[in-house]
């Protein structure tokens, strides 16, 4: 197969651990005979210096003749007034926009050797294997925004097509999972969950009958996230409350670090990005977990590439390394001696070998 995968760096450690994940995609193509073409671009803080804006036309013209997407992170203090007209995060926004990525989707998985990392009780964390699915071009975050002196709005807006095509998603998901999907809103307060709900409840009964459907109200999730979240199986959201939820979610696993994510849609471009942000405290120190970026690639091959075998082949590369004692400072238990971002890499693409 050809593939040409674009890069997106970014800020603080996004160039680090995107170097990494190339290290292993380039591994995989040696492997399997692959050829993949890679093509670096700006976005985010870097370009906003370079540029003046947070995604040059250049990188836009890039991504859509991608067959995917794979990016670091953006923003930083340096960027981090609110009240600025040009912002690193609406870099991303346009990216999503542009490539018409609606569904993101985030595994959760738990490695053994790491339920010592997450602030939970291991027997909490017991069985824990979930996925959300947000959605991700439509709500709050693109709603119609003002503000004058006195008051401010942002209108969160949903269709019954932006919902039914997100909860198909999930729905698929689930089907090929344990079958259990569950939907969160806020349906007792907010007119948009009022028809989350009847859409879901419609389109699930009528087109996956065989599915076991749950909802909740997202206060309640985000509750049952930490106190059962073996129980989950996949979970479906609007856009604000995925964003928060995936957050919380990821410290289930213990670290940002070892939590990828996918972007996908009707086209064959999908977006792929670690979850953590960039972590711009340590940007440059080789101190970063490469793990996201790299399970990152993994989802880039399943989902984009079809490529179902070699990613599965990093997937176990990735748990190998860590089964083995492989810990970068983000994982590594007291007395543990942890190893940079290349020495990480190294022991996930030895593995690959």
């Amino acid at each position: 197969m050809e593939a040409l995968i674009v890069l997106l760096p970014g800020d603080g450690i996004g160039p680090e651990v995107i170097a990494g994940a190339r290290r292993v995609l380039e591994r995989v193509a040696g492997r399997f005979g692959h050829r993949f073409d890679f093509r670096e671009e700006m976005i985010g803080g870097g370009a906003i210096d370079a540029v003046g804006e947070p995604l040059p036309e250049s990188a836009i013209v890039s991504c859509k003749a991608a067959d995917a997407v794979l990016l670091g992170a953006v923003g930083g203090p340096k960027w981090s007034d609110p009240n600025a007209k040009i912002r690193p995060e609406q870099g991303l926004l346009e990216l999503r926009s542009t490539l018409g990525v609606y569904a993101n989707i985030r595994p959760v998985t738990i490695y053994p050797e790491l339920a010592g990392a997450s602030p939970l009780k291991p027997e909490i964390l017991a069985g824990v294997d979930l996925l959300v699915v947000r959605e991700l071009t439509g709500g709050i975050y693109f709603g119609e925004k003002s503000r004058d002196d006195r008051s401010a709005s942002d209108l969160c807006t949903y269709t019954v097509e932006e919902i039914e095509r997100i909860v198909r998603v999930a729905a698929r998901t689930a089907s090929k999972r344990r079958g259990k999907l569950c939907s969160v809103d806020k349906a007792n307060v907010l007119e948009t969950s009022r028809l989350w709900r009847d859409v879901t409840d419609r389109l699930v009964a009528s087109e996956f009958p065989g599915i076991e459907l749950e909802t909740l109200l997202v206060d309640a999730a985000a509750m049952h996230l930490l106190s059962r979240p073996a129980e989950f199986d996949v979970i479906v959201t609007e856009n604000m409350f995925g964003d928060i939820l995936t957050d919380e979610a990821s410290m289930l696993a213990g670290s940002l670090g070892m939590l990828p994510s996918a972007s996908i849609g009707d086209g064959k471009a999908g977006l792929y990005e670690p979850i953590h942000g960039s972590a711009p405290d340590i940007a440059g120190a080789g101190l970063a977990n490469p793990c996201a970026a790299i399970a990152s690639a993994a989802m880039l091959l399943r989902h984009s590439l079809g490529l179902d075998a070699e990613a599965a082949a990093v997937e176990k590369a990735i748990a190998d390394a860590v089964g083995d004692g492989a810990r970068t400072a983000d994982i590594a238990a007291e007395g543990e001696t942890p190893l940079s971002t290349a020495a990480m890499t190294d022991e996930i693409i030895r593995r690959l070998s």
